[in-house]
């Protein structure tokens, strides 16, 4: 039985709509796409839908088609998504996907705006002077993925007890990212990293451009960059505590995700904090060797109950 016969998906389009946004996370998000094989089969397609519609956003504003205007492109997705919430069918596939999900797991609007109004911050604000300025950005890019995956993965307790947890996950795999793609995000204009955090290690944009520019670490950056990594530990250590509040079948894809995850912080420890001009990333050997027991015994589980 495939994922969309387990969630009762069977209309050709839709299928076709799902199908679609499982490319998409399998392409650009191997970690996650990875985790989600850990879900049961019925939950695994909404997760898709949520990523793909992520990404699709991400897209318009990191990478732009040339000759398109991101913020246009931006208005014309929340045209669609009130199209979703007032029960149409758009004809975008991640589009569908995702309004089918939304319907399915009764996903509030809130979040789902506030995600592109981050988006949209993107297109003005190039850096946040605190971790208090940057909340509001966080809040909408990431801690509302996780709000949005939270029904999805299901729970054991009153949704809103979850909440703040699925919220941490979110904020932890943003802040690492942050860490991960920091050159990455210079190039386009932007620094995440807060300044005034920044600047008490004697750290400013300048040094970080003149950093990555001529290709040899800083102590300075390596210092600030250190704290940024125990201060999203902290954030992982936040989001761990809600893993028990998880309908168990839905623990072991957060806590590989987790595990992964926080595996990009242990890279940057390993490579000395020099991700100015190296990607930290989790091998697949490692990949592999954190995924597959639990693969192997998803498996063992939805046979045994299949014979």
């Amino acid at each position: 039985m495939t994922e969309l016969d387990a969630a009762g998906i069977t209309e050709p389009g839709l299928r076709a709509a799902y199908t679609e946004c499982r490319r998409i996370n399998a392409h650009h998000g191997r970690t996650f796409f990875l985790a989600t094989r850990l879900l049961p089969a019925r939950a695994r397609p909404s997760a898709h839908a949520l990523y793909g519609f992520a990404r699709m956003a991400d897209e318009l504003v990191d990478n732009p088609e040339p000759g398109t205007d991101p913020k246009s492109a931006l208005d014309h997705v929340a045209g669609m998504v009130d199209e979703v919430y007032e029960g149409g069918a758009p004809a975008d596939p991640v589009l569908a996907a995702l309004a089918d999900t939304v319907r399915r797991h009764d996903i509030r609007r809130g979040l789902v705006d506030a995600f592109l109004h981050s988006m949209r911050m993107d297109l003005t604000v190039t850096e946040y002077a605190t971790y208090a300025d940057l909340a509001e950005y966080v809040h909408g890019s990431a801690c509302v993925i996780g709000l949005q995956m939270l029904p999805v993965f299901g729970t054991v307790v009153p949704l809103a007890e979850a909440e703040p947890s699925a919220a941490a996950l979110g904020e932890a795999f943003q802040l690492t990212n942050f860490l991960r793609d920091i050159g990455e995000d210079l190039d386009r204009g932007r620094l995440y990293l807060p300044t005034e955090e920044l600047s008490a290690f004697g750290v400013d944009r300048e040094l970080l451009v003149e950093t990555r520019r001529r290709g040899t670490p800083d102590p300075r950056v390596r210092r600030a960059l250190a704290v940024a990594v125990s201060r999203a530990r902290a954030v992982y250590r936040r989001a761990e505590a809600g893993i028990p509040l998880l309908r168990t079948e839905s623990r072991p894809c957060v806590r590989t995700a987790i595990t992964l995850y926080e595996g990009i912080l242990d890279e940057i420890e390993a490579m000395d904090y020099d991700v100015l001009n190296r990607r930290a990333v989790v091998g697949k050997g490692r990949r592999l060797a954190v995924a597959l027991p639990k693969l192997l015994s998803v498996w063992a589980r939805s046979h045994a109950r299949r014979v």
